[in-house]
């Protein structure tokens, strides 16, 4: 079975990897399993921080990696928090925190205009000085709700209101989420791919 090291700490996201990859032929390893510590997301766009967590995890752990970075994008905010969704309320902020400072910016912001989307972007590396990392992105369209409802998920799921459902993200079970989120996609998008990844890692194995 071949080992790929996941560039995340956050226990919600392993989880989630965790499940929808749970019946392909890989052993996925958190970076926190093997003592690797985040590290400063510099980058200016979701695919950049990405990039950058799954070669330092690479490196580190001298295996094939994936990571993410994801966030949610809202229009009335100039696609603000975007890259800064994680720590939009500030560095040692938690989900609370954040809900609170969006739904405070968005005060006044009539239904109509309260459109936002999730975005995901992950990156699959063979090695840390890979030149080409493999690229899955997806996005989920919603709005900003005014007020929190639902106990599921994390992040901004209580605020993220999808009017196909009539529910917020946060109302969803796990495996509608899985199916329908941005990282469910991203990662459904992954697993299309796996058979030529562990191939190829396979052909690497044999030289």
């Amino acid at each position: 079975m071949n080992k790929i090291v996941l560039a995340s700490n956050n226990t919600h996201k392993v989880i989630e990897f965790k499940k929808i990859l749970a019946k392909e032929n890989i052993e996925l390893i958190p970076q926190s399993d093997l003592g690797i510590p985040e590290i400063p997301e510099t980058g200016l766009t979701f695919l950049e921080n990405s990039i950058l967590k799954a070669r330092n995890a690479s490196l580190i752990a001298n295996l094939p990696a994936i990571a993410d970075d994801s966030g949610i994008e809202v229009d009335a905010l100039a696609g603000r928090p975007g890259i800064f969704s994680a720590r939009y309320a500030g560095e040692q902020c938690d989900d609370e925190e954040n809900n609170k400072l969006l739904l405070k910016e968005l005060s006044g912001v009539p239904e109509e205009r309260r459109t936002a989307r999730y975005r995901c972007v992950i990156v699959y590396l063979k090695s840390h000085n890979h030149p080409t990392p493999k690229v899955f992105d997806s996005s989920w369209d919603g709005y900003i709700a005014n007020k929190k409802v639902g106990e599921n998920g994390f992040g901004y799921d209580p605020l993220f209101y999808l009017p196909e459902f009539k529910m917020t993200a946060a109302e969803l079970t796990e495996e509608q989420k899985n199916s329908i989120s941005h990282r469910g996609k991203a990662l459904l998008a992954f697993k299309r791919e796996l058979s030529k990844i562990t191939a190829d890692l396979n052909s690497e194995t044999l030289k």
